[in-house]
């Protein structure tokens, strides 16, 4: 098959580890100031970078956003009434954040203009993850583009596969199945601007090693970038106009001009900052600056107006605490750079939630509730990798209160999303199998207090909370965040930051793990670049501090505990055979819904299709409802043999016989000749529907059906004995068939008495 030629496209492909990536630019979107069409494998992403008008809104306004449509698997959703892509899920949204956190960093400061970039996946194979491609598409837009940006950058997946000791770049799903590594990288040969990872307790060494090996490889990408640049990229225009230049000299000048004077009186300002006291004197300083510099009849060009004084103020604050820090190595509150702010721990908050816990370090405060339910509260989740239930999520909530301040209360933003995502990727290695532990596990961190950290509080209060909940977690996971303060020369790594030290540091390095190793790691650069040796001492510090953290942990809760609430659910799971999972059901579900009618239990059924079962999950507040359904169950799925014996019930009576519930939706027949050693004209003389009754399994057909007696081992014996014994009288019609066939003789005789003489004939009418 044959392809038009566009004249303007572009074409290239570039090694990424050991995959081929394609790269097309020209073929779509030509109005935009960038669009590039990246391919791997038949995952296709179309990223589109757009330049919009200069706006004032006092920060950056740069959207980063990431579609993932289900045409590109090929799916229809699954929605009845509503076909179109609803709310991105989460996953999704983060995908997008992650590449806003890796842009982001890299744009000139100053800039007030409208930039966009839109990811939109196109085509999804089902192995090769688009997240990665729409990263490496939004790095070598802006590259190409007239927009200013500090590139070249790239971005790629690391996996690690603990058996082979190999790292895999940009592994496929299958690959990642095998990894216990999961890391997104953001930077070039140089520097590393973005970090996000989830680890099955991965050691330092081996996470650091990942590292340096992204970078090696993000080397070789740039370098393809930068000749793709070369060959088809915009000239850059200057964006920041002479005004916001000048601005930001005067800016500059001021700080200079009044920090020497002030140095001391900024000083304490901070120090006051660090221990939250509202009256620090920054209002009094400025008001002071204000007098002597602000004149209300200065026309100049030189004049300095009240906003300019507040924002040198502001740098000047910055300036001052990185000089405490740096210089005087005293940080905003008097701590070590190694030292942990003080911890407070408690559980058991909450009379009726399932398990609830309270984590406090400094400032920082979060409680955090954890929900049990049965697996059929699982969220089910629908995208481009098709339908999926998740039987554990966190979700993470900051409301203004938490800063003290009065604002927006409504639906999570990105970065709640991402705080809930990072305490749930910290925990997930660590949570128990659906066999070991049938349940649906949600837990919701309410932060009370920031002052930094405070996903890794929600980390902390995750495993409180999931202990005192009593979900068996393999170890406890703890967590703590790094900081950085460099000149360039000097390297200082801070421990346990909080806010103003975030604020005015060089990185933000969240690091969770148990006493194995790291599951989580979340880390935000704005230096060109950190030594090997700086990133090996902040892993090994981050160590020792979340193990101190975890040890004031364990001193209020040890272990999980091994008795549920009373409040939550009980559940209980066990396995069928996969083959009877529609026995169970029922026509229309009758047999399951006739289940939990008699036993007031929830019923929900799993199927593990690689291990061929069906897992049953039965749940209720009550003990005995679950122990009703799981009689019940089991006694339904057993598999009998001849000779057991069993107290049924009539459920119907017929004038040959009565039927008997022996097991729970499990009868069998019992006739009229196995109901006494005397003669029975009508099962109707003996029993009546409801009647309790003591039967032993007689015989079990090819086709399944059960021949039920409700005669003992030695009464069957006296029957045989009679059987034999008394004289066979002759049929009228149907030959030698016993008194069954000579009496009622014809076909049935024959048929009943004649041809099963020997074996039925005498049991049926042996005894008549």
């Amino acid at each position: 098959m044959s392809y038009p030629t566009y004249p303007n496209t572009y074409k290239k492909d570039i090694q990424v580890g050991d995959k081929i990536v394609s790269i097309e630019i020209g073929k779509f979107s030509e109005q935009v100031s960038a669009a590039v069409l990246i391919t791997c494998g038949e995952t296709v992403v179309h990223t589109t970078v757009a330049l919009g008008r200069k706006i004032d809104l006092g920060y950056f306004p740069l959207s980063v956003e990431f579609a993932e449509k289900l045409y590109a698997a090929g799916i229809i959703k699954g929605s009845r009434w509503v076909k179109r892509d609803g709310r991105p899920l989460d996953e999704v949204i983060l995908k997008a954040r992650v590449i806003d956190r890796s842009l982001r960093p890299l744009f000139p400061e100053g800039l007030t203009n409208e930039i966009q970039v839109i990811n939109t996946v196109f085509s999804y194979d089902g192995q090769n993850d688009p997240d990665m491609l729409g990263l490496l598409g939004s790095a070598l837009g802006l590259a190409i583009s007239e927009i200013p940006f500090d590139g070249p950058m790239a971005g790629l997946r690391i996996g690690y596969n603990k058996e082979t000791s190999q790292f895999l770049y940009n592994p496929t799903y299958d690959e990642r199945d095998t990894s216990s590594l999961d890391l997104i990288v953001a930077g070039s040969g140089d520097a590393v601007v973005m970090v996000e990872a989830g680890a099955n307790e991965i050691k330092e060494d081996i996470m650091v090693e990942a590292l340096i090996k992204a970078q090696e490889e993000m080397g070789k990408i740039c370098t393809a970038i930068n000749e793709i640049v070369a060959e088809v990229g915009k000239e850059k225009v200057e964006l920041i106009d002479d005004a916001t230049k000048a601005k930001s000299a005067k800016n500059e000048a001021l700080v200079e001009k009044i920090y020497a004077k002030n140095v001391k009186e900024l000083k304490e300002i901070v120090k006051k900052e660090g221990v939250l006291i509202k009256e620090s004197g920054f209002d009094e300083l400025k008001a002071k600056l204000v007098a002597e510099l602000v004149k209300e009849d200065d026309d100049s060009k030189d004049a300095v107006t009240e906003k300019e004084v507040a924002s040198a103020l502001y740098n000047m604050t910055k300036k001052a605490a990185r000089e405490m820090i740096l210089a005087d190595g005293i940080r905003p509150d008097g701590r070590k750079t190694d030292e942990i702010r003080p911890i407070w721990v408690e559980v058991d908050v909450f009379p009726r939630t399932h398990g609830s816990a309270m984590f406090k370090r400094g400032a920082t405060q979060g409680v955090t509730i954890a929900t049990l339910a049965d697996p059929s509260r699982a969220q089910l989740t629908e995208s481009i990798r098709g339908e999926e239930e998740l039987k554990y999520f966190h979700h993470y909530s900051m409301p203004p209160y938490a800063s003290g301040e009065a604002g927006r209360f409504g639906a999570p933003k990105r970065r709640e999303i991402g705080h809930g995502a990072l305490a749930e990727r910290a925990l997930k290695p660590m949570l128990p199998t659906q066999e070991e532990f049938p349940y649906t596990i949600h837990v919701v961190t309410e932060i009370m207090s920031s002052n930094g950290s405070t996903s890794q509080a929600a980390v902390c209060g995750s495993t409180l909370s999931l202990m005192a909940a009593g979900v068996p977690i393999k170890r406890p996971v703890a967590g703590i965040a790094m900081g950085l303060m460099s000149d360039g020369k000097q390297y200082l790594v801070l421990s346990d930051i909080q806010g103003l030290e975030d604020h005015v540091g060089d990185m933000d390095f969240k690091v969770a793990g148990t006493t194995e190793g790291i599951t989580a790691i979340q880390m935000d650069i704005k230096l060109k670049g950190i030594p090997r040796k700086v990133l090996e001492q902040a892993l090994e510090q981050a160590k020792i501090g979340r193990l101190h953290i975890m040890g004031k942990m364990l001193e209020v809760i040890s272990a999980p505990r091994t008795v549920l609430s009373e409040f939550a659910p009980k559940v209980k799971q066990i396995s069928i055979p996969a083959s009877r999972i529609g026995e169970l059901i029922g026509p229309g579900g009758k047999m399951i819904k006739s289940i939990i009618e008699k036993s007031g239990a929830e019923i929900s059924v799993d199927e593990d299709k690689e291990n061929e079962l069906g897992l049953v999950n039965i749940s209720s507040p009550e003990q005995e409802k679950i122990d009703a359904a799981t009689k019940i169950i089991t006694n339904m799925m057993r598999v009998v043999e001849a000779g057991e014996e069993f107290d049924g019930t009539v459920t119907r009576v017929e004038s040959y016989g009565a039927f008997v519930e022996y097991l729970d939706g499990k009868e069998g027949l019992v006739h009229v000749s196995a109901m006494n050693t005397e003669f029975v004209k009508d099962a109707n003389d003996m029993v009546k529907v409801g009647d309790k009754v003591h039967v032993m399994i007689a015989e079990i057909k090819d086709d399944g059906k059960i021949g039920l007696s409700m005669l003992t081992k030695d009464q069957q014996a006296e029957v045989n004995a009679k059987r034999e014994s008394r004289p066979q009288r002759p049929s009228f019609r149907g030959g030698n068939g016993g008194d069954r066939g000579g009496y009622r003789g014809g076909d049935r005789g024959g048929d009943r008495g004649g041809d099963r003489g020997p074996s039925r004939g005498g049991s049926y009418g042996g005894n008549r």
